[in-house]
């Protein structure tokens, strides 16, 4: 989506095989999540030779959160027992948790994973 974001505006269409290379994906994993992002509505794809994919809309419009939730759904689910004495307290703080972790997601758009320079990198 990173590299999507950097050939935003410029026309051209980002292919699987550049796509695998430049993010160390390999194409057939890539082509799944490619495939579950457009979906989602968060990518447009041509068929052909001159085909490939791009963003459905602005990388500034599209947050973090919206490509979890594509992907993985619910980013923190609450799946256990929430009865009894200390499982509805332990929901309450899930329920925190989840709403802390969205709205973080949600304030990290699409453009800020862009790298410019293919010198500039970022560890984690």
């Amino acid at each position: 989506m990173a590299e999507m974001a950097r050939l935003h505006g410029t026309g051209e269409l980002a292919q699987i095989d550049h796509l695998a290379k430049t993010e160390a994906v390999p194409p057939n994993f890539l082509a799944q999540i490619l495939g579950e992002l457009r979906n989602g509505g968060l990518l447009i794809s041509k068929r052909g030779i001159q085909g490939g994919y791009a963003l459905a809309r602005p990388a500034e419009q599209i947050s973090l959160y919206d490509i979890m939730k594509v992907i993985d759904g619910e980013l923190v689910e609450f799946s256990s027992n929430h009865e009894g004495r200390s499982g509805r307290r332990m929901k309450e703080i899930w329920e925190a948790i989840r709403a802390t972790l969205d709205e973080k997601a949600k304030s990290y758009t699409l453009d800020t994973f862009v790298v410019k320079d293919s010198a500039e990198m970022y560890h984690i």
